[in-house]
């Protein structure tokens, strides 16, 4: 069943030199990386030796973990990838509704970019599985009742499988100068969203040694701290566009559907054969095929075409994160600059705020230079689009010390036209809303201090919504209920907060809006392959109707706005009823959170409760800072969260959601999770005095 994978995850391995990989990362990366990977199997000989001991997953599966190699922790799977998908999808469409269309429903910028698809290539062939390899090696896996060892445990076995007891998804990120702070000192803070995860995504830690001194939040399958501050500085991060991969696709030899065409002549694919074991089957071989340019992911022989990724992250330095054991030991933001260099994957805006007064921003993630194309559609790969080289990751947008004083990043579009290398920034960029309204919050307040920067990091205002509800004003409704709802968003704050009425009523007319507009303006052939508008779409055409919408713009305009109410109460009445008064924001029925573990669809209900975490109701949605996503159960957004005052790093705020356990029988498993539901932190201390003035546990790991 997870064959695909397999083959994937063996198609996209790293195959270049291994000593010049892991010392990217740091100019002692292989002794670390080897000295990390020798403490994950030390411990994983332990508990092959102690099966009572063995983490539920694995007694649930009845497998055992193997043990680890340096190539596990630079595994680029986890790396926030995914522009082929986009790039193939943008083909597909231009395709089958042409690239007027595209272009009017998908929202390029800061530059305007060549979608014209090249005449060599079989657009019509786009619309066959081409990813497949790609999107099995990058998906997360699937389970089924049928993979458990165990099914409807009773009680007593269930508390003998959780041996300890039971006693327990965008981003945003700025740096402040001490100019706007009430003690002088910047400030950083820093809530990466990612998908809601259980256990934790992230673990925060305080690594101390000779020249290590950093304390923050990593992800557990890499040594170092992505995120937090050592003594001279603290830094975060959210994602940066940038484009490192492309679909080329080739025409094959009749007469050797293993050769491509490339500048004037057949080249040969190079051909790895791999066996691969099968759980109760034969193991099976296979044939890894790649071009110049990178992995072979589709081949159809009948109609002799071919199709490759090349990625720029299967250069040395591709693996997600690592080399933030270089930021780990910066000491100036120019150090911090250095290091930064090294982050290939994925595309971050990296900020840095010090004691010294200063605060700076470096764009990252590798950068190759097009310049004959723009890498959002396929290309040939006969040698007339290729890369010229990566640009130097110092070249990308950066800052220090802006008259401002204030750096904001928040995943939107940052570069000015102005920039010097266009070609090497992408061209999706998330909406604005939510840097725009960080910005608000600190134009309205003269002196900032921790609790504006909690406050800010879990506000809940929608722009989008202060956008929207004023158009309902001057409309005439002649249905009473609808006015009635009509009122209910006149009358509010644009806040989505927990029992929020009006949060409810709008989040269901935005979603409702949203699908009338796709109706309206993205023809249904699209559809599989479109997704939805983004909100910066979503106003232009409410904003400036034309004539999708009819003979009457305006009027039609204001029709719709008025049906998507009235659907929207439709749908509120059968999910919760008729009475208005019983539609509150943030209940279970509506919007909450429940972290899902990926077993927890497939147990008992005993063990069911002991894995998953929640619910507990939740304010905002994705177009507040305080990202909540868009679904009813939250499924994205800050588990982790960091502010520092770099007057003291023992003031420091953090939280990290559902708790800093991976055990379900740990109390740490999800002791976090009502902290963080109620958008509140605990004390970062990094001082040594601090740090044991509240010690809970001291474990003591002595080498044999």
């Amino acid at each position: 069943r997870e064959l695909k994978r397999d083959i994937g995850t063996r198609l996209f391995k790293f195959r270049g030199n291994l000593d010049e990989e892991l010392n990217h990362y740091h100019p002692k990366g292989k002794m670390i990386i080897s000295s990390f990977v020798d403490g994950v199997n030390a411990y994983i000989d332990w508990i092959n030796g102690h099966q009572d001991q063995l983490p539920v997953e694995f007694r649930l599966l009845k497998i055992k973990p193997q043990p680890w190699t340096p190539e596990v922790v630079i595994s680029r799977h986890q790396g926030l990838l995914g522009n082929i998908e986009d790039e193939l999808d943008i083909g597909r469409m231009i395709h089958l509704v042409g690239e007027q269309k595209v272009r009017e429903i998908l929202w390029f910028h800061p530059f305007d970019p060549v979608l014209k698809m090249d005449n060599q290539i079989n657009t019509a062939h786009l619309l066959n599985d081409i990813l497949e390899l790609y999107k099995a090696y990058r998906k997360p896996v699937r389970f089924r009742s049928d993979d458990f060892g165990y099914q409807n445990q009773t009680p007593d076995y269930r508390r003998s499988m959780f041996w300890e007891g039971r006693d327990n998804l965008g981003s945003n990120n700025w740096v402040i100068t001490g100019e706007h702070t009430q003690s002088g000192y910047p400030m950083m803070a820093n809530d990466p969203h990612r998908t809601l995860a259980v256990p934790s995504l992230r673990y925060m830690a305080h690594l101390v040694g000779p020249g290590w001194n950093v304390i923050g939040g990593g992800e557990p399958e890499i040594p170092g701290i992505s995120i937090g501050h050592n003594e001279y500085g603290a830094w975060g991060l959210t994602v940066f566009s940038t484009d490192a991969e492309d679909l080329y696709v080739y025409r094959l030899n009749p007469e050797d559907p293993d050769q491509y065409w490339h500048n004037g002549r057949w080249l040969k694919m190079d051909v790895i054969p791999e066996t691969i074991p099968v759980k109760g089957q034969s193991p099976v071989t296979v044939d890894l095929k790649y071009t110049l340019h990178g992995p072979v992911v589709f081949q159809d022989s009948t109609e002799n075409i071919g199709y490759a990724v090349k990625c720029g992250w299967m250069e040395a330095g591709g693996a997600p994160y690592l080399a933030s054991l270089r930021m780990d030991q910066s000491f100036d933001f120019e150090s911090f600059r250095d290091a930064c260099n090294y982050s290939h994957i994925p595309g971050e805006n990296m900020v840095w705020a010090d004691p010294g007064g200063n605060i700076g921003w470096q764009a990252v993630g590798i950068a190759p230079v097009r310049t004959n194309f723009s890498g959002l559609v396929p290309i040939p790969g006969d040698g007339t689009h290729e890369w010229s080289g990566y640009l130097e990751i110092r070249k990308k947008p950066n800052q220090y010390n802006p008259a401002s004083g204030i750096i904001i990043t928040a995943n939107e579009n940052l570069t000015d036209l102005s920039y010097p290398y266009p070609e090497a920034i992408g061209y999706e960029w998330t909406d604005p809303m939510r840097g725009d309204r960080i910005a608000e919050y600190f134009g309205q307040r003269k002196k900032l201090n921790m609790i504006d920067m909690m406050e800010i990091q879990n506000d809940h205002l929608s722009i989008v919504a202060r956008s929207l509800v004023p158009y309902l004003k001057d409309i005439e409704i002649s249905d009473s209920k609808t006015d009635e709802l009509r009122k209910i968003l006149l009358d509010w704050d644009y806040k989505m907060e927990i029992e929020s009425i009006a949060a409810t009523i709008y989040n269901e007319w935005e979603k409702s809006l949203k699908q009338a507009l796709k109706e309206i303006k993205v023809p249904s052939s699209i559809w599989k392959y479109f997704g939805s508008f983004q909100a910066k779409k979503l106003l232009d055409f409410i904003t400036f109707p034309d004539g999708d919408f009819g003979d009457d713009p305006l009027q039609a305009r204001d029709d719709l706005l008025i049906q998507c109410l009235s659907r929207a109460s439709d749908r509120l009445e059968e999910r919760l009823g008729t009475d208005v008064t019983k539609w509150q924001y943030g209940q279970e029925r509506y919007k909450h959170v429940l972290f899902n573990h990926a077993l927890g669809s497939y147990v008992s209900e005993e063990i069911r409760s002991e894995l998953n975490v929640g619910p507990l109701p939740r304010g905002g949605s994705n177009m507040t800072v305080g990202n909540t996503g868009s679904n009813l159960n939250q499924s994205s957004g800050a588990t982790f969260k960091i502010i520092c005052d770099t007057e003291s790093w023992d003031r420091s705020l953090a939280i990290n959601a559902p708790g800093q356990s991976g055990d379900p029988g740990n109390r740490h498993y999800d002791d976090l999770f009502p902290v963080w539901a109620n958008d509140r932190y605990f004390p970062l201390f990094y001082s040594r005095e601090r740090v044991e003035s509240v010690l809970d546990q001291v474990i003591y790991l002595v080498p044999q």
